[in-house]
């Protein structure tokens, strides 16, 4: 069955910078749309006032005729509306009355709207054969001497070219100067989620150096929001400490106090009496699986197990000086350990956690081997993790174990072979030990040696 592996969350900076991005980006947009659409309409109204203003310019300087003949300004108001193709056009239109400019001749234009007297309309822009163009109209009411109404409406026209182009220029301005507000807030905004959660970071890195054993606790020199939290992380520290020491002198104070009384009743039995043989037997039995339950209880009081606040351990001198001994010991069989160990590799833990496991380990490899064993610590350090992962093998090239015999021989007082001398309880101290830590112990075949092989694997921590 496939699984799916779970998206890391992001960072409490980048949700920040994020969130205060998209913010900006939407604030910035927002300001600059509602810029351009006050700029569109005061550029619409300057257009229809200069507009007017030219219908005004030509209205003041028309007349009409007795006949009702319409006599415009020699001089417009802009020399444009004497070119072709300007832009600006103009046009008369009522009764019996239709004028066009010189730069209107051949246009087809909007100008056949009648607007009543004192009416005036602006729009735009309006589509015409030479393209869109924006108009302003207004009607009004001569009166001849005869006391008849002539009604006309002046139109002027202007391309939407130049409207187009100053949007355009405007909107490339307010870009520019927008586009560098906003590389300067978000470098502002991003040196200041620096500053503020610097107090955090400094927080997560205290904690690494208390993890490493560094230092004992977490300093208090963070602002006043964080100092509950770090007074009570200071406080899980000290509690688990303590919880631990507690813990390993009562199992050692249990199994010491055992000692005594076990002596006496193991003398007791070696000493003639009135007992048979059958119930010395089963004394002698009994006293024998309380000596293994103290010495058990003894080893895991050494072994302190898991603990977070620890400082790392060089784990080859350690390993060095157990393996010296056991070849001490083993001398007469010739046995030897070779060690491949990579370098400045590090336990994080406690020194008797790490004795027990090699010790125990190394120890049974001796037992069994028959003049070879094989030590193998690697490192794992993958990207993002803050405490690196450990593999440590032990290998032999004795008899091996069997398969139907290898989840057994982990279990509390069972032995490989009950001919060696032993208490059966050494792996079940690593099993504990391991899972402790939050690892993980296998036992296979050694490709190499050809016997047992012991594994344990320590994950690396985030």
């Amino acid at each position: 069955m496939r699984t799916v592996a779970a998206r890391r969350p992001l960072s409490l900076q980048t949700r920040l910078l994020w969130t205060a991005s998209i913010a900006l980006a939407v604030f910035l947009g927002a300001t600059g749309y509602a810029l351009e659409q006050a700029y569109r309409k005061s550029l619409a109204q300057a257009m229809r006032d200069r507009l007017e203003s030219y219908v005004l310019s030509y209205l003041s300087g028309s007349d009409l005729t007795v006949g009702g003949e319409l006599i415009l300004p020699e001089v417009p108001p802009d020399d444009r509306f004497e070119r072709p193709q300007s832009g600006l056009y103009a046009g008369v239109t009522g009764d019996q009355v239709s004028w066009r400019s010189p730069s209107a001749l051949g246009r087809e234009l909007p100008f056949s709207m009648q607007l009543d007297p004192g009416r005036t309309r602006f729009e735009g822009p309006i589509q015409s054969n030479v393209g869109g163009v924006y108009v302003f109209s207004r009607g009004v009411a001569w009166e001849l001497q005869d006391g008849k109404e002539v009604r006309l409406t002046f139109h002027v026209a202007e391309h939407e070219s130049q409207f187009k182009r100053q949007i355009n220029v405007y909107r490339n301005t307010l870009l520019t100067y927008l586009g560098t507000a906003a590389v300067v807030l978000f470098s502002v905004q991003f040196l200041m989620l620096l500053w503020s959660l610097r107090p955090l970071r400094q927080v997560s890195n205290d904690l690494e150096r208390v993890e490493r054993g560094e230092q004992e606790s977490l300093p208090d020199r963070y602002p006043r929001e964080l100092r509950p939290l770090t007074r009570s992380i200071n406080d899980v520290i000290s509690n688990e400490r303590e919880q631990r020491t507690r813990y390993r002198n009562t199992l050692g104070d249990l199994a010491h106090s055992l000692k005594t009384p076990l002596a006496v009743m193991r003398t007791a039995l070696d000493e003639p009496s009135g007992i048979d043989q059958e119930h010395r037997a089963t004394l002698a039995e009994q006293v024998r699986r309380m000596d293994e339950i103290v010495a058990y209880q003894l080893a895991r009081a050494a072994a302190s197990g898991h603990s977070t606040y620890s400082a790392p351990l060089p784990i080859e001198s350690h390993a060095e000086s157990i393996v010296s001994s056991l070849e001490k010991v083993y001398a007469s069989r010739g046995v030897i350990c070779e060690f491949e160990i990579e370098s400045g590799a590090r336990f994080y833990g406690e020194q008797g956690d790490l004795m027990e496991l090699l010790g125990n380990l190394l120890e049974n490899a001796f037992k069994w081997a028959k003049d070879r064993v094989l030590l193998t610590i690697t490192q794992q350090k993958p990207q993002g993790f803050r405490r690196i992962g450990l593999t440590i093998q032990v290998e032999d090239n004795g008899p091996g174990i069997p398969d139907e015999k290898r989840e057994l021989l982990l279990k509390r007082g069972v032995r490989g072979d009950e001919r060696v001398q032993g208490h059966g309880i050494g792996l079940s101290i690593v099993t504990d030990i391991v899972k402790s830590y939050r690892g993980e112990l296998s036992v296979d075949q050694s490709d190499e040696l050809g016997g047992a092989r012991f594994t344990i694997r320590f994950p690396p921590v985030m």
